[in-house]
């Protein structure tokens, strides 16, 4: 009797359907992620045991280099349809020229939408604007910082309180102002070498334009450090 042959069977796996899967996610992380964008300077936070943590949506955050150098870091809300980071920094961008007469192209106020951190005087706005990516970022570090002085100068409000009355006024025209009001929606992030000067010095001109309640930013200490 003759033997019966066994048809083999393919034992090679369609890998089709898990590619398309693989394409979808990779889509979808594209498309929803946040990518963090480097700050002008490198700000190493102080330690302290306190877990609570800093909003990641309606922030404003003022960064304060170990040089005294003033920044800002704006953050929407997470429905881009109420306030979108841009739109936040194009609206508060608009009330800032219009009060300063500072003239910007329609392309010099889109680039500005979409920078993460900023802190030029407004009367050399412009001109940084029109400087590449890699001279931005060399005039940031190099430069002043947004200018603070004094709560107030010549009885009138710094350029720093200023911006912060833009910022909230945006929010406030969406609807969105409560965590501003509230401290939560504005941190202060120093390095551990800033002088305590210039951190008292921003919280002075906060408080003075009855922003009494913000965050101080700071690294968590470890547990053996404590």
């Amino acid at each position: 009797m003759g033997k019966v042959k066994v048809k083999k069977k393919d034992a090679r796996i369609d890998m089709t359907a898990m590619s398309d899967v693989t394409v979808l996610l990779l889509i979808f992380f594209l498309l929803t992620s946040t990518f963090l964008q480097k700050e002008p300077v490198t700000v190493i936070t102080p330690e302290s045991v306190s877990e609570d943590k800093v909003p990641d949506s309606k922030l404003m955050t003022v960064l304060v280099s170990p040089k005294g150098q003033v920044y800002m870091e704006l953050i929407g809300t997470v429905d881009t349809t109420v306030m979108s980071s841009e739109n936040l920094r194009k609206n508060a961008l608009g009330k800032m020229c219009e009060k300063y007469n500072v003239k910007l192209t329609a392309k010099e106020v889109k680039d500005f939408s979409k920078m993460n951190s900023f802190g030029v005087p407004m009367k050399n706005l412009k001109q940084w604007l029109d400087l590449n990516s890699d001279d931005r970022d060399k005039a940031l570090k190099e430069g002043p910082g947004i200018p603070i002085a004094m709560t107030e100068y010549n009885g009138k409000t710094t350029e720093f309180q200023d911006w912060v009355k833009a910022v909230s006024e945006v929010m406030e025209g969406a609807g969105e102002a409560q965590d501003i009001r509230d401290g939560k929606g504005i941190a202060i992030k120093a390095d551990a070498t800033t002088p305590y000067r210039m951190v008292e010095l921003v919280m002075n001109n906060l408080q003075s334009i009855n922003r009494n309640k913000f965050t101080l930013m700071t690294a968590l200490k470890k547990e053996e450090e404590n």
